[in-house]
């Protein structure tokens, strides 16, 4: 059986990035529903694609850009965050717009990012 690790390496970027949107939304459903240890597992599933992307050549976390105007707020979330290393002035104004939508509660997760930015809390890798 074929290691976590192993199986996203033999994925395409594409396919991916395409999980990472799918992943987001099923977020989205699992905060609604108050379904943590749920959300939780599909955080570990996008650290690991996040990861993957990270080690690959050029470090090929840029391509979550391709979902910064998803129409789910979670997805857009996710990819402000998985891109403040690579793409730090177009994430931090994702998740400033994020924050000011009031849409919540995504909205506030983007608040307490950009905070910990701006406090030294968070640096991005």
């Amino acid at each position: 059986m074929k290691s976590k690790a192993a199986r996203l390496a033999n994925q395409s970027d594409d396919s991916l990035i395409a999980r990472a949107a799918e992943i987001g939304a099923e977020q989205d459903h699992a905060l609604l529903g108050n379904e943590i240890a749920r959300y939780n597992r599909l955080f570990d599933e996008l650290m690991g694609i996040e990861e993957e992307l990270r080690a690959r050549p050029g470090d090929r976390r840029r391509l979550f850009v391709k979902l910064y105007e998803h129409r789910n707020m979670q997805v857009r979330l996710n990819s402000a965050k998985a891109t403040l290393a690579v793409a730090p002035q177009e994430a931090r104004a994702l998740l400033e717009w994020i924050a000011e939508s009031k849409h919540n509660p995504q909205a506030g997760d983007a608040g307490m990012c950009l905070w910990a930015l701006d406090e030294g809390i968070f640096v991005p890798e």
